[in-house]
């Protein structure tokens, strides 16, 4: 059994001197991982817009009005020569996401077929695809899944704020499916929706004190899609991304902590400070569902700046 945080002790870490924080934070990351690879995700939108869940930061949701072309389940030839081709760049793991609550019977069927085939070309693989029925979580087991992402977004306080169409509990369902089918479980959040630091350590600390900690959990920086509730959000301040940076990769030292939505809008010098912090993985190509990302060769560029390497395949 992990060891059980709790927020005092989280709050006091957080609170830290940034020299001191960010000083813990690289002792814990390299005593686990080698502190000078980042691990390369591709995400393919393998079926866009749509949604009907009303979350407050996206743009796919069908409550709002975001110029969003809806477009259908993609084909199985499409995925796999996308995987292709996403390996060929670098990435290691190939990450399938799917704008809906739940996904029919049928649709998941489609999507294991792609599972498979992505597995067949030594890639990682990870699904986001809604909620989950427990015998949906097995059935991607056995077609070879490796992650399923289901973010919990904020904290279980601020959560009804952002989402109404489903509930926190809900959420915690599909994990609970997630981790008894024996899949790896992918969960972070969103920073820059209106929460406070609080919020923020609050999220980690279910995350961390589950029986089994994520092995993968995704930072994302809110994008200010127009058209969205929060589209005209604040800024999250950066030293406050770097911190929580810095306490989920103190929380959860075996996780690979992903740098995810938002680098489009990062500089260089933030996302420098956020690997310093313990962030080691990025996703990697000019789409990141339907958000902008940094280009491919933009990102090699800033890696061969700081001197990190890309992390190899490890199946």
């Amino acid at each position: 059994m992990t060891e059980l945080w709790d927020f005092a002790k989280a709050q006091a870490i957080f609170s830290q001197t940034l020299p001191d924080l960010i000083y813990q934070a690289q002792t814990v990351h390299r005593v686990n991982f080698n502190p000078n690879a980042v691990q390369i995700s591709t995400l393919l939108s393998i079926k866009t817009g749509g949604c009907p869940e009303n979350c407050s930061y996206c743009p796919q949701s069908a409550h709002y009005k975001t110029g969003l072309k809806k477009e259908p389940l993609m084909k199985l030839d499409e995925v796999i020569a996308a995987a292709k081709r996403a390996k060929a760049a670098g990435s290691t793991r190939f990450c399938l996401g799917a704008a809906w609550r739940a996904p029919r019977d049928e649709d998941l069927e489609l999507v294991c077929d792609m599972v498979s085939e992505v597995k067949k070309l030594g890639l990682e693989t990870c699904v986001t695809l809604g909620l989950l029925k427990e015998k949906q979580a097995q059935r991607l087991k056995t077609a070879g899944l490796d992650f399923y992402n289901h973010n919990i977004d904020t904290s279980e306080e601020y959560y009804e704020k952002i989402i109404s169409t489903r509930t926190f509990s809900d959420r915690l369902e599909t994990l609970a499916y997630v981790e008894a089918a024996g899949l790896e479980v992918c969960c972070g959040g969103i920073l820059g929706m209106g929460e406070t630091n609080d919020d923020r350590i609050k999220m980690l600390l279910l995350l961390a004190n589950r029986a089994e900690p994520p092995r993968s959990v995704p930072i994302n920086k809110l994008i200010r899609i127009p058209g969205t509730p929060l589209e005209n959000q604040s800024e999250v301040d950066p030293f406050d991304f770097v911190r929580t940076i810095a306490l989920a990769r103190i929380l959860m030292p075996k996780a690979y902590i992903r740098l995810s939505a938002g680098r489009e809008d990062m500089s260089d010098e933030l996302q420098a400070f956020c690997f310093l912090a313990g962030a080691n993985s990025i996703f990697y190509g000019e789409k990141l569902l339907t958000a902008d990302n940094p280009i491919p060769e933009k990102d090699n560029l800033l890696l061969q700046r700081i001197g990190l390497e890309k992390m190899a395949l490890s199946v």
